[in-house]
């Protein structure tokens, strides 16, 4: 038998060296994203590559404009061999970020660290997907010329409720919105010529989690997302599950005790028909606490101290903590985050959520810790369209974002 050698040139040991330096090219720029200014033999350390590989990847990661030189560090008094610290560059890129909710679209610049640099919210009632993407293009022009004039765009990144297919960026099914295999992707890069990535909004928050915000998110994370849409997703080690064509996160049609009210599947008691911003607001109008449907006027009420609006929100996030109880049991991750405008305003919401969780629950051993409100208040749609671009930039920062950036450059 002859053996056969495999040589420097071969494809796949290419590959194989391919990937092991984008790996470790990853592990350079989330280790200065987590803690920079850091000197490269910190890096070193906290990595395990060696000095001559961090130096490289830092050289290389300096020339595209992701990384930045600081002034020297010669530590206490001026002694020893001076250190060069290095920290992301938040002055040469930014990253723009959309997310499509049911009345409205949010349109941000970020920047590199995940800072929303300015966002721009837009209605949209009436508009078809087509209408809308090219407004939403014409607004992402405006925003990158009146506030980001000299900064590099990385990138697009959308963000919605329903069912996206991530890997062929089409919106699927989004029933409020009535659309149905809309391809975002291919839109809205015929529209701004970038590079444009998209995905689920709880997915997305996930990666915002996992990459900017709870360290603990990292091992495994649940994201319930409660607004107009109620959606999921998980993810654990580095793997977002997504399942078949992305339909990982389903949790709207989730039985929930206490509910009558109607579901469009023709059933009653489904999570998203009982909590939704939509159904809270018409509740509200139709007890005459509100004089029409208007969740941000229910909120604002209960934020003043409307008893009956307070009591309205407070006997929902019973229903979310159910919900949330049931996905520990199921799950079991490292926390589980919240993203409600509930819980970001009103104070008792989050400990009534956490009760009925404790409650129901049987995996959860210190709820305070498990059941907690997103990193992002204020910030989480426009965070959610950032992160999906700044995912893909820190898993592999030398890959795919770059190497379609420069073919549509």
């Amino acid at each position: 038998m002859t053996s056969q050698r495999v040589g420097a040139g071969d494809p796949q040991r290419i590959d194989a060296r391919g990937a092991r330096r984008a790996v470790s090219t990853s592990a350079v720029l989330r280790a200065v994203l987590d803690h920079g200014p850091i000197a490269r033999s910190t890096i070193a350390r906290r990595t395990g590559l060696s000095a001559a590989a961090v130096t490289g990847h830092t050289a290389e990661l300096t020339r595209l404009g992701l990384l930045r030189e600081l002034p020297e560090d010669l530590g206490p008094r001026g002694l020893g061999r001076p250190h060069v610290p290095v920290d992301l560059d938040t002055g040469r890129h930014v990253v723009c970020g959309v997310h499509l909710a049911v009345h409205h679209a949010t349109v941000a610049l970020l920047d590199l660290r995940g800072k929303v640099l300015v966002q721009h919210e837009e209605p949209h009632d009436g508009l078809g997907a087509e209408e809308l993407l090219a407004r939403i293009a014409e607004i992402v022009d405006d925003l990158l010329l009146g506030y980001a004039p000299d900064r590099s765009p990385l990138g697009l990144g959308v963000a919605t409720g329903g069912w996206v297919d991530h890997e062929s960026g089409t919106v699927v099914e989004h029933a409020m919105l009535g659309w149905r295999d809309v391809p975002v992707r291919a839109l809205l890069a015929a529209y701004t010529g970038l590079v444009v990535d998209v995905d689920g909004h709880a997915r997305a928050l996930v990666r915002a989690e996992r990459l900017l915000g709870h360290r603990r998110a990292r091992e495994s994370v649940v994201q319930l997302f409660t607004g107009n849409v109620v959606d999921a997703a998980f993810a654990t080690g580095d793997t977002v599950h997504h399942g078949p064509r992305s339909a990982a996160g389903a949790v709207a049609h989730l039985p929930v005790d206490g509910s009558t009210e109607p579901c469009r599947c023709g059933r009653t008691g489904c999570l998203e028909a009982a909590v939704s911003e939509r159904t809270v607001a018409r509740r509200g109008a139709e007890l005459g606490v509100i004089p029409h449907d208007s969740f941000p006027l229910l909120l604002s009420l209960a934020k003043n101290g409307d008893k009956t609006a307070l009591e309205m929100f407070l006997d929902r996030a019973r229903l979310i903590g159910q919900a949330a109880a049931l996905l520990i049991d199921v799950l079991n991750p490292e926390v589980l985050v919240l993203v409600d405008q509930s819980v970001a305003q009103l104070p008792d919401c989050l400990p009534v959520i956490r009760e009925e969780a404790r409650i129901r629950s049987r995996a959860c051993v210190n709820v305070e810790e498990t059941v907690v409100a997103t990193s992002f208040p204020g910030n989480e749609l426009a965070t959610a369209g950032g992160a999906v671009v700044l995912d893909v930039l820190f898993d592999d920062p030398l890959g795919p974002l770059l190497t379609r950036l420069s073919s549509v450059s």
